[in-house]
């Protein structure tokens, strides 16, 4: 017998989209995919060569469980130099990606039977690690006037005796959209008074489009913020990310770190330590601005199709698009898409249950011509409807 608690995580279905997608390339179709949330560029040129590098040199054995420490401190250099923010290294810890650091964060907070609110729309994976820890993920139903994102009067709404964290992200999957700093603030401080502890997924922090982008930990250092080098660095397969806890908690996360992963991967840390130097960041700044002219590509064009869009996303880089003049069955339509079209595209069950028969999410990870040629496809698929 399996356990119960496999009853609750629910499929990716992007993933066995992403699977009858390769199926029909393996046939000789030609496929568009806007389904997968991984950059089509490939990891930066230095920090692959730094991959190699370590190596060649032999660094693959195990580091401390809380990651090297050279790298631990130029992510702190990097919260100073981007967002004058001053983090003791000691307060962050490297892990196998974000997943990773959440999975050190809920095993520490959630007991059987504690709550974590968190939005509905959301990414799918954070209320399965909380299954995992058998908690109960509260999936509070945020709406386009909102931005998607909790609000204090949501939380005051959704608070309850059991629940021990809230968790946001931003900017968001699968919506894109941010929460300003100041109603961030408001979200900790209430947080705070009711003793519980909010956790900040900034995996996208540097891929805003609308302004400089901003960091919790410049809110108090009583946040627990994720981060990862899949997203705006490129390194999706290297499986690195970290997390900056508060200091009191770091103790208990190295324990749980050394019995639940040991270490994240040695020639990844080694490479990662490229990431922050100017070479790499002018790659990557390129690849942003990249993403932008996409996204302003992509969002006119899909409600000229007739998406309803009604939120400009201002970072990541997906698009969450009612499609509700066109079905009230969103997996069946990205199925269908794929199928007669030709284009992949995620349906609103993968992130949560309000309104999702009714959301499709659209992610610019493509190239421009790719973009294009979709939504030459998908104008001819609505237009059958």
């Amino acid at each position: 017998m399996i356990a119960q608690r496999l009853n609750s995580i629910a499929p990716f279905h992007a993933m066995a989209l992403l699977a009858r997608a390769r199926e029909l390339e393996a046939q000789g179709r030609s496929i568009v995919h806007m389904e997968i949330g991984e950059p089509d560029f490939a990891t930066p040129q230095p920090v692959v060569d730094a991959g190699i590098r370590a190596l060649q040199q032999g660094k693959t054995h195990y580091t401390p469980a809380v990651g090297l420490r050279e790298l631990r401190e130029a992510i702190a250099g990097h919260y100073l130099s981007q967002f004058e923010v001053q983090i003791d290294p000691r307060r962050i810890l490297v892990t196998p990606g974000a997943s990773g650091a959440l999975q050190l964060i809920l095993a520490m907070l959630v007991d059987p039977g504690s709550q974590v609110l968190m939005a509905d729309p959301g990414y799918p994976c954070n209320r399965n690690f909380v299954f995992l820890f058998e908690g109960e993920p509260v999936m509070v139903p945020v709406e386009a006037q909102q931005h998607y994102q909790l609000s204090a009067e949501l939380l005051e709404q959704y608070w309850s005796e059991k629940t021990s964290c809230v968790m946001v992200a931003s900017p968001s999957n699968p919506t894109g959209t941010v929460i300003p700093q100041d109603r961030l603030e408001t979200l900790l401080h209430k947080v705070r008074d009711r003793g519980g502890h909010l956790i900040v997924d900034e995996i996208y922090q540097s891929l805003w489009y609308q302004e400089a982008p901003q960091t919790a930990l410049a809110l108090g250092e009583d946040v627990f913020v994720i981060n990862s080098f899949s997203k705006y660095f490129g390194m999706t397969g290297w499986r690195l990310g970290w997390l900056v806890a508060p200091q009191d908690a770091v103790g208990h996360l190295d324990i749980l770190a050394q019995n639940l992963f040991l270490s994240a991967p040695t020639p990844a840390q080694h490479a990662a330590l490229t990431a922050f130097q100017p070479e790499t960041q002018a790659i990557l700044e390129y690849r942003r601005q990249e993403f932008q002219r996409r996204r302003d590509f992509l969002l006119p064009a899909l409600r000229g199709l007739g998406f309803d869009i009604s939120v400009e996303p201002q970072g990541a880089f997906y698009l969450y698009a009612n499609c509700g003049r066109f079905t009230q069955d969103s997996f069946t339509f990205a199925t269908d898409l794929l199928e007669k079209a030709g284009v992949a595209i995620t349906p609103g069950i993968d992130f949560g249950r309000h309104k999702a028969a009714r959301h499709v999410r659209f992610a610019y990870t493509t190239s421009m011509q790719q973009l294009q040629l979709g939504v030459e496809r998908i104008a001819e698929f609505v237009g059958r409807q």
